[in-house]
C-alpha cells in the first residue's frame, strides 16, 4: 500500500493526479484483501485497468486499485469454435494479437484499441462494424457488497452502444475479473464493409483477406489518424456518436446537406467527429489542450502538462458549440473521475 501516489503513469491522458492510497493486485485473493482494508476506513474506491477510459479531474481521496490479474485460458468447443477466457489485467491489443496468432477469429476488427480486457465489457468496446457483444459469452465479477464471485452472461450484461449494465445500475457494484469470448477456429466471418477497411485492403493489394489481414488494415487505419497515447496523452474517442430521431436528422439534412448519418430503424447515428469538425474544433488548441489535427473526436494533452479540469472544460466547450449549431448534445465516452 502506497500513500499520496501519482497516477500519471496509470492514465493515458498523462494527468498528474494523486491517489491518497494505491495498491496493485495480482489475484482475486489480493483484491479481496485490499477491499477488506478499504472497508475499515470506508475509503472510496477507484479501479484501474489500462487507464485508457478515465479522466482524472482532481486528486482521488480514496484507494486506487490497479488490477494486474493475468492469464489466458482456451477451451475447444468443437471443430470450429473455441472459448477463450482472459483475465482482467491482460492488455486488450496483446490479447487480440494472441488470438490472431492462434488463428482465432472474431476480434480482429478490434485491433489496437487501448486498455485492458477487464474494462472491455463496461462500454461494449467496438470499432469497424464489430462490438465485443458479438463474441462475448460471459464475465466473472466480484460483487463489492458481499465479496462473492458472480457470472454475468450476454443477456445479463445488457449491452448497448458503448453501454452495459456496468455503466448503469451496476456501476460501482462489481469488479470484472475475467471475460470469455466464443471465437471461430476456421470458418471466419470477415467484415470489410465498415469504414476504410476495404480501401486499405485494396491499398495493400489484398483481394481475399484473412483475419490477420483485417487486423493489419485496422491497425494501419488507426495509426494513420489516432495519436499513440505513449507519445501524446489521450483516451481515444472522447465522445460517443450521437443517435437522434429520424425526423430531427431530416431537418438537419435540409440545413446541412453534407451531414452524414447511419440509419437504424427510426433513429440515425451521426458521427460526432464530423459535428465537432464543422464547429471549427479540429486541430484547435486552448492552453495545454487540443482537438487532434487528424481526428476531431480525440482530445489530446497537447503539452503534456494539462490538468484533468482543463481537459474537462475543453470538452464542455465542444459540447456547447455542437449543441448550439446542431441542437445535438454530445455525451462523453470517457469516465470522469
Amino acid at each position: 500500500m502506497q500513500e499520496n501516489f501519482s497516477l500519471k503513469a496509470h492514465n493515458t491522458f498523462g494527468v498528474d493526479a494523486k491517489a491518497r492510497y494505491f495498491i496493485e493486485v495480482h489475484s482475486t485473493e489480493e483484491l479481496i484483501e485490499a477491499l477488506n482494508y478499504s472497508k475499515t476506513d470506508t475509503l472510496p474506491l477507484l479501479f484501474l485497468g489500462g487507464g485508457s477510459n478515465i479522466l482524472l479531474t482532481k486528486d482521488f481521496e480514496g484507494l486506487a486499485i490497479k488490477l494486474n490479474l493475468k492469464g489466458i485460458h482456451e477451451d475447444l468447443i468443437n471443430d470450429n469454435e473455441v472459448l477463450v477466457t482472459a483475465k482482467a489485467g491482460e492488455n486488450w491489443h496483446e490479447f487480440v494479437a494472441f488470438c490472431l496468432e492462434k488463428n482465432y477469429g472474431g476480434l480482429e476488427n478490434l485491433s489496437l484499441i487501448p486498455g485492458n480486457v477487464g474494462t472491455s465489457p463496461m462500454q461494449n468496446i467496438g470499432a469497424y462494424g464489430t462490438e465485443i457483444k458479438d463474441t462475448f459469452v460471459s464475465c466473472t465479477v466480484l460483487n463489492l457488497e458481499n465479496l462473492q464471485l458472480e457470472t454475468f452472461n450476454l443477456e445479463q450484461c445488457r449491452f448497448g452502444y458503448r453501454d452495459s449494465i456496468f455503466k448503469k445500475e451496476g456501476k460501482g457494484k462489481y469488479v470484472i475479473l475475467d471475460v470469455a469470448f466464443k471465437l471461430t477456429r476456421k470458418d471466419h466471418h470477415i467484415k470489410t464493409e465498415y469504414g476504410a477497411i476495404q480501401s486499405e485492403l485494396e491499398h495493400l493489394e489484398i483481394e481475399k483477406p484473412t483475419i490477420q489481414d483485417i487486423s493489419r488494415a485496422v491497425i494501419n487505419i488507426r495509426q494513420s489518424k489516432l495519436p499513440d497515447p505513449k507519445e501524446i496523452g489521450n483516451a481515444g474517442s472522447f465522445f460517443k456518436n450521437p443517435t437522434i430521431p429520424l425526423p430531427q436528422f431530416e431537418e438537419l439534412k435540409e440545413k446541412f446537406p453534407q451531414i452524414p448519418g447511419y440509419t437504424s430503424g427510426d433513429f440515425v447515428k451521426v458521427p460526432a467527429g464530423w459535428l465537432i469538425e464543422q464547429c471549427g474544433w479540429k486541430g484547435k488548441q486552448i492552453g495545454n489542450v487540443a482537438s487532434h489535427k487528424l481526428q476531431a473526436l480525440v482530445i489530446i494533452n497537447a503539452t503534456g502538462n494539462a490538468t484533468g479540469k482543463e481537459i474537462f472544460d475543453f470538452s464542455a466547450m465542444i459540447i456547447d458549440s455542437v449543441n448550439e449549431k446542431f441542437g445535438i448534445e454530445l455525451e462523453r465516452e470517457v469516465n470522469i473521475i
